[in-house]
């Protein structure tokens, strides 16, 4: 493990904003650990369903706030590609080139997942497993994924949304939401909001790797403001209080995103800036670097499979117990099942990690944890020239 740590210290550049990995790495956790706290699969007369204790238990949806992240994986990833591009831009690298490499490396790991569970689900329905278990597991595993197109439509765009102010798309989502909530219009319109509304931390992003937002005023102001925001929304203006789908709800903060949602992911991005500074320090140190290195490395490939982690536990237990397990096969209307779920967490964790030496390969190009090519490869935050210290 030493010499790990030590290869992957070597390996670092001196540029290299390690805080900016650390957030990323941050905003995979939260979304795999709000999703395995979220969904449940409920066994019933031999099938199986999806089910969420939200809809059971709404007093706990304010605690959807402190995992859903993806603002926070918008707000990095803006600030990635702008500083990508404006790197090629200089070297004179074609767009062509630039976005095929992002995307690539993108979807690579995406292929592998979406084979696997369409050859999983042809077996499954061979062997005569009901048509409604086997769309409620593939659903649960692909639904996720819808992110990863929009993430992927706004790296193309980067480009022409890079120098884009992120108070354009807020008053785009502003103005859908005020037609199609408050004033009764097709609430198609709110598929405007998929783009606007992650464009928001997206563009924030983007304006940092600029060299905006670099005192702490503005940061506060977005924090602060952002939460109130959210706060007086949810509270006056009927917005839900979940920050994430509840089934059977009657709207949706998050699909498509809400005004509410991107106020509270400016909030998060506010947080998530002023966490910077006290991140560079601590990731001075090289053992605490090694692992957020190596979960970055990583992202795609645990936010991928953390749901089949979470199918493989269930139905292997459903298998060996006699009878529905606590927090796993019950249905989540209580506290019971919140506090028995909690003590699943390690097991889907273990169960991750034997998914993540299965197909990181397919992120990493088959390259070890250790190796120096994957610690500075181009998806680097930051290059020289572009570091921003807070």
């Amino acid at each position: 493990m030493t010499g790990l740590v030590a290869r992957i210290e070597a390996a670092t550049p001196p540029g290299r904003d390690r805080a900016v990995d650390a957030l990323r790495a941050l905003a995979i956790l939260g979304v795999v650990g709000g999703h395995w706290l979220v969904t449940a699969l409920v066994t019933d007369s031999g099938t199986v369903r999806g089910a969420s204790p939200l809809t059971y238990l709404p007093r706990l949806e304010p605690a959807s706030w402190v995992f859903q992240t993806l603002a926070v994986f918008f707000l990095v990833g803006g600030h990635v590609a702008a500083g990508s591009w404006a790197s090629a831009w200089q070297r004179g690298m074609p767009y062509g080139r630039w976005v095929g490499g992002r995307l690539g490396r993108l979807f690579r790991p995406v292929a592998a997942v979406l084979v696997v569970w369409a050859l999983a689900a042809a077996a499954m329905l061979v062997a005569g497993v009901g048509e409604s278990t086997v769309r409620a597991l593939v659903k649960l595993v692909w639904s996720p994924l819808w992110f990863l197109l929009v993430f992927a439509a706004l790296t193309a765009l980067t480009p022409l949304v890079a120098r884009l102010h992120p108070l354009w798309p807020l008053v785009v989502v502003l103005h859908v939401d005020l037609v199609r909530l408050g004033l009764g219009g097709p609430r198609e319109l709110g598929w405007i909001n998929v783009v606007a509304g992650w464009l928001v931390p997206y563009c924030l992003g983007a304006l940092v790797a600029r060299g905006g937002m670099r005192g702490r005023t503005g940061r506060w102001a977005l924090l602060l403001g952002g939460a109130s925001a959210a706060v007086a929304l949810v509270l006056w203006a009927g917005y839900p209080a979940a920050m994430v789908g509840v089934p059977g709800g009657r709207i949706s903060n998050l699909d498509p995103p809400s005004l509410a949602a991107v106020a509270f992911g400016l909030a998060q991005c506010g947080a998530a800036l002023l966490l910077l500074g006290p991140l560079r320090r601590v990731l001075r140190r090289p053992a605490v670097w090694a692992v957020v290195a190596v979960v970055n490395l990583s992202a795609m490939t645990v936010f991928l499979w953390h749901q089949t982690a979470m199918i493989i536990v269930t139905t292997s237990a459903s298998l060996i117990a006699d009878g529905p397990l606590p927090g796993l096969h019950t249905v989540p209307d209580g506290v019971g099942w919140v506090l028995a779920r909690l003590l699943w967490l390690p097991v889907f964790a273990l169960a991750l990690l034997v998914c993540w030496a299965a197909f990181r390969g397919y992120e990493q190009g088959g390259r070890s944890p250790g190796g120096g090519s994957l610690v500075v490869r181009e998806s680097s935050p930051e290059r020289k020239g572009h570091a921003r210290r807070a």
